[in-house]
């Protein structure tokens, strides 16, 4: 199974991945990524920070689009070549993550596109914005 491939996309396609956030998730990124930052993983530290509670990691909100990427649109076999990211608002335990992704501009002689990225939280706060390019998966011929 590949993704869509350039001749396959068009400005405008999009798509979306929603999880709520769960206390693991946020201690798994921390195993995983080696960030044992106070501020997500120690309540009574993070009650004396700005945001007055543990927040999730920025990084791991960027997590759900680059696996939007690679597994929605454009898809399987994407690469990820640069993603620009603004981290607008703090993502907290039990808050529901909608990641959207969508194509801004084909760069076919490259073999590029550029995406405009953002989560928004079940408010529809937006938390994270960004823009990213990513080649998409050439076509397969046997």
């Amino acid at each position: 199974m590949i993704g869509k491939t350039i001749d396959e996309l068009k400005i405008g396609d999009s798509a979306e991945f929603g999880k709520t956030v769960t206390e693991s998730d946020i201690y798994l990124y921390a195993g995983v990524t080696g960030d044992f930052n106070p501020a997500h993983l120690n309540e009574e530290y993070a009650k004396k920070t700005f945001f007055k509670t543990r927040i999730a990691q920025g990084m791991l909100t960027a997590g759900f689009v680059s696996g939007l990427l690679g597994v929605g649109l454009p898809g399987p076999g994407t690469v990820y070549i640069r993603q620009e990211v603004d981290f607008l608002a703090p993502v907290h335990i039990g808050d529901t993550i909608t990641a959207r992704v969508e194509i801004i501009e084909i760069i076919d002689d490259e073999n590029k596109v550029r995406v405009r990225t953002y989560c928004t939280n079940q408010d529809g706060t937006k938390v994270l914005d960004g823009e990213a390019i990513v080649s998409p998966p050439k076509a397969v011929h046997d």
